[in-house]
């Protein structure tokens, strides 16, 4: 899993945190609304949009889950990690 960029701002880590912690309890719906938020704060925030994706993926939204990837690969830069994991939602949401 990739990891956050050290220049996200605190508000955007906290909401990370606490959408995992979300996530991690089964509160997809609540995980998705968080990171909904964060990239309201951050809306070029690659990892956001991974997260995200990943969020919809585990909802049963592959294509969604795919499109999000995606435009996370758009803010990536040269994050090789980042695009490896969204490159491999892509590939999974294309093959459901």
């Amino acid at each position: 899993m990739a990891t956050p960029p050290r220049s996200m701002s605190k508000a955007v880590k906290t909401l990370l945190q606490q959408a995992e912690l979300q996530r991690s309890s089964d509160d997809l719906t609540g995980a998705a609304a968080t990171l909904e938020r964060a990239l309201r704060i951050e809306p070029d925030s690659a990892y956001v949009w991974n997260r995200l994706a990943h969020v919809r993926a585990e909802q049963g939204q592959a294509g969604l889950a795919g499109e999000l990837a995606a435009k996370s690969n758009a803010f990536a830069g040269g994050d090789e990690t980042l695009k490896r994991d969204n490159d491999k939602l892509i590939a999974r949401s294309r093959s459901r």
